[in-house]
């Protein structure tokens, strides 16, 4: 299972400890954060658990889950104006536009 990784991939560690607390309840407890996609890779469910798991990172966490397919990637982005002092636009607020604009195709 894919989920989407933040702008700047900035957590907090109130998320980082829900994310593990629903992944141990309900997964395998395995995770590959940032593979090769750039989203962070839930590894090993049953199918009856996957409903449970996409509404609790949806509703409750306010997650947006991965899944772009091979038509567009997921974006992503560096930390930009939030830690480089040499960065010249925000990148953090570009990604959120693009992914709001190209929304129907990530999905």
């Amino acid at each position: 299972m894919r989920v989407n990784q933040p702008a700047g991939k900035y957590y907090s560690t109130d998320y980082l400890k829900k994310l593990c607390d629903l992944w141990d309840s309900r997964g395998s407890g395995v995770t590959n954060m940032h593979g090769s996609t750039g989203d962070i890779i839930l590894l090993g469910t049953t199918t009856e658990h996957l409903e449970e798991v996409f509404w609790t990172l949806t509703h409750d966490m306010g997650q947006d889950l991965g899944g772009s397919g091979s038509n567009l990637r997921t974006p992503s982005d560096c930390l930009g104006q939030s830690r480089c002092e040499y960065a010249c636009y925000d990148t953090n607020a570009l990604v959120y536009f693009l992914t709001n604009e190209y929304q129907d195709e990530l999905h």
